[in-house]
């Protein structure tokens, strides 16, 4: 595992490698009775779960004990990977589906990780205050359009924070200008990479320059049916 994370510019060490490979045979062991993945084989969890989540720390200047949220954390990428790779990054993982966040907490106990879960909906717990604009790093690797993304992520994320959204190939920052700056947020850069296999990654990072205004974010059925 080591050298096909060297050749893509990460270093990691035995502790880390045992965790890494500890999580992919516990994943997938689960995986069998609930649906986490359909992502099975070691090769391509090492390469499309782990790589792909870690990338883009070696991207991003994320300061030394961060306090962050993974919005959707689903099987718990990138949350997971990353907290292995940067031990100090304090984790919150956010998820609305019971069964994922039942995983994620056997999973962090088996590791030893100390990360927090939350069984809640995004929209929901981004109007509370013990959780609104506390983060000083949201991430979310999700199939959602990024301007519905957003909407989601952004009022988690304090001013000066950042949220950076782990998209695929297609650049989608043309139709979520508006709403990254409605949310206060205005976009700092976009990375583009691309993983072993060929797969093409467009990392877009968000910087929080302003309150998100308090209507923020809506309920599910007005996200999308009026996006931003």
């Amino acid at each position: 595992m080591k050298n096909e994370f060297r050749a893509c510019g990460i270093e990691i060490n035995d502790e880390q490698e045992h965790l890494l490979v500890t999580l992919a045979e516990y994943m997938t062991e689960y995986n069998k009775k609930v649906n986490l993945t359909r992502i099975t084989e070691l090769s391509d969890i090492i390469e499309k779960h782990y790589i792909d989540s870690i990338l883009p720390l070696t991207m991003v200047n994320v300061p030394h004990g961060t306090i962050c949220a993974d919005v959707g954390a689903g099987a718990g990428f990138p949350s997971l990977p990353m907290k292995i790779y940067r031990p100090d990054l304090d984790f919150t993982l956010i998820d609305s589906g019971n069964k994922r966040i039942t995983y994620l907490d056997s999973a962090c106990k088996l590791l030893g990780l100390d990360c927090k879960t939350v069984h809640a909906r995004g929209e929901e717990l981004g109007q509370d205050k013990n959780y609104r604009e506390k983060f000083g790093m949201v991430c979310a690797r999700a199939v959602a359009a990024l301007n519905l993304l957003c909407e989601y992520c952004i009022p988690f994320v304090k001013t000066g924070g950042i949220f950076i959204a782990l998209k695929g190939e297609k650049d989608e920052t043309a139709d979520a200008e508006n709403a990254i700056k409605t949310l206060g947020g205005k976009i700092a850069d976009v990375k583009k990479y691309t993983l072993p296999g060929g797969d093409k990654r467009n990392l877009v990072i968000i910087e929080k320059i302003r309150e998100t205004p308090p209507q923020y974010p809506r309920v599910s059925a007005k996200i999308a049916k009026k996006p931003l």
